[in-house]
């Protein structure tokens, strides 16, 4: 039986497009080729912000970022920024008794936004608030601290292997590989994106997974969720 539901953010629950333009902007760069480069050292398993360096090798990123801040060119999120079924399907999970969180790997001013958003949730938390980042194991610790339920009764919904389901299962979470945005369509067909408990399309999913038997079924038995797609 599922408890809590914790979303990643990125790609998860918002587009990462307009954060991209911008640095693409700053830099002075077009816009494809910074996303080409986001795309090209991601495959690789590297971290996104390797695309920048590859652009600039010498860059600060915390200095850059808090010189774009200041000239009016920093972080913006708002309703467009958000998937069409995020609202709706938090507001779904909540009115279904489950506890919903966001915990993503963001900035702390990412996390006021987020909060200034309204969303449907219980809490709100990013990377830069906590001082610690995914993949790493801390970062899953207080995940289930603000959670507060045990392990198997939560689910982490992410669309990256790598930061999202491997260390979410490695913490004793389910979790749920959302086929959405560029990592998520790119790891869709991967062992790792297979081993998470669910594969899902939509976040309209995890409401019938939250009311289904199958969520407190047996592996074989989930397998007969036509919906979820489970692995």
């Amino acid at each position: 039986m599922l408890r809590a539901v914790v979303f990643d953010v990125g790609e998860t629950l918002i587009r990462d497009d307009r954060g991209c333009a911008a640095w693409a902007d700053w830099l002075d760069v077009p816009r494809h080729t910074l996303s080409a480069l986001v795309g090209a050292v991601v495959a690789q398993g590297r971290d996104n912000a390797e695309a920048v360096r590859l652009i600039r090798p010498d860059i600060d990123i915390a200095a850059e970022r808090a010189a774009m801040e200041a000239a009016g060119a920093g972080e913006r999120l708002d309703e467009a920024d958000l998937y069409p079924d995020v609202r709706p399907a938090l507001a779904a999970l909540r009115e279904k008794g489950l506890r919903i969180v966001i915990a993503g790997n963001q900035t702390a001013y990412a996390g006021k936004l987020l909060r200034e958003l309204d969303l449907p949730v219980d809490e709100i938390a990013t990377s830069g608030e906590w001082g610690v980042a995914k993949p790493d194991p801390r970062f899953f610790a207080r995940v289930l601290d603000l959670a507060g339920t045990p392990p198997d009764e939560t689910v982490y919904v992410g669309d990256h292997p790598a930061n999202d389901i491997r260390p979410a299962q490695a913490a004793g979470l389910r979790v749920a590989h959302l086929r959405r945005g560029p990592w998520g369509h790119l790891w869709s067909g991967t062992a790792e994106a297979h081993a998470a408990d669910w594969q899902i399309d939509s976040l309209h999913d995890l409401v019938r997974l939250a009311t289904s038997s199958t969520t407190s079924a047996a592996p074989a038995a989930r397998r007969s969720e036509p919906v979820v797609r489970p692995n």
